[in-house]
């Protein structure tokens, strides 16, 4: 049977790791990085920022007194930080949930290698299928999570027919999860393994899908539009109206003193952006590339005699729709 290839028009698989490796225990090496430091993304209203506190001072000094009592924003102050801790707080849960349902996904396709490798591991062929559609999993999900249809590197080791097929499916990863459990009842048919022991290790692809499915309430469920856009106005107000409060006092020290408030206040907004959805391709999204490669890789180890098992065609029972609009 012929092996898949990428389908027309579609990009080759390339893998595209933007996650930050750094030792935490070093200051001045990074001190200088752009790259994941938020820089980029708040520099522009940052800059209007100090603009705008060069042009209160300069119409205060020369035309007329601007300044205003600093009670407000000491206690809006106090209130802004306050949203913003949360919003932070709210976010790395978001990512850090994120990372244990991939954790789970490692697992997870580990265990179901693992385990039916007990009773299959004599049928190199039908073994060898198993484990390929489990390495695709992972490139499935991650694709999906970002809008995109993929099966990665794995999908040249796939009969053509069975990729393009999941690939043209409604939701790619339970299209692979159907092709798993196809494989698994093929081994049940072979007489393997009896029905229970199927269902023990139909288990694990089950639990694939509540992960999957876990990522995606993370992905599809943004913060609340009503606290992004009021804590927004918030710092828009606040930012924008401290000069007036600073320059009686500072003087032309407000420029400084404003450029310091606004990346600070600016920049943990924006770092509460970038962690929330954490599976897309920002800087300091999760390594998803990765975590797919190592699981690809643990699996072709377990392999029997690597390549030639590798590429041994095996017809699988056929899934009713060929796996369209799972």
């Amino acid at each position: 049977m012929a092996l898949a290839t990428p389908r027309a028009g579609a990009a080759a698989y390339a893998p595209c790791d933007n996650m930050i490796d750094y030792d935490p225990h070093r200051w001045w090496s990074y001190f200088h990085y752009l790259r994941g430091s938020m820089v980029r993304e708040i520099v522009a209203r940052v800059l209007i920022c100090v603009l705008w506190a060069v042009g209160v001072t300069a119409v205060h000094h020369h035309t007329k007194p601007l300044d205003i009592p600093a009670t407000v924003h000491t206690l809006a102050g106090i209130s802004l930080s306050l949203l913003l801790v949360f919003r932070t707080n709210a976010s790395y849960d978001r990512f850090w949930e994120g990372r244990k349902l991939w954790g789970g996904i490692v697992n997870e396709t580990r265990n179901l290698a693992r385990a039916s490798s007990v009773f299959m591991r004599r049928d190199a062929g039908l073994y060898g299928t198993l484990v390929r559609w489990i390495s695709a999993f992972p490139y499935a999900a991650a694709a999906s999570l970002r809008g995109e249809r993929d099966l990665g590197p794995v999908a040249s080791e796939l009969p053509r027919d069975e990729a393009d097929a999941v690939l043209g499916s409604q939701h790619v990863p339970l299209a692979v999860s159907q092709k798993m459990s196809a494989v698994l009842d093929e081994g049940r048919l072979r007489g393997y393994y009896p029905e229970h022991v199927q269902m023990q290790l139909d288990q694990n692809v089950q639990l694939l899908i509540d992960y999957i499915g876990g990522c995606e309430r993370i992905h599809k469920t943004p913060m609340p539009f009503a606290y992004m856009m009021h804590l927004r106005r918030a710092l828009m107000v606040y930012c924008y109206t401290l000069p007036f409060a600073l320059v009686d006092s500072f003087g032309w020290i407000t420029v400084p003193a404003t450029f310091v408030v606004a990346y600070v206040f600016f920049g943990i907004e924006e770092i509460g952006v970038e962690i929330e959805d954490p599976f897309g391709h920002d800087d300091n999204d999760l390594p998803l590339e990765r975590i797919c490669e190592t699981i690809h890789g643990n699996l072709k180890a377990l392999m029997p005699g690597s390549a030639e098992a590798i590429h041994a065609p095996v017809s699988v029972v056929a899934i009713p729709g060929g796996g369209q609009d799972a």
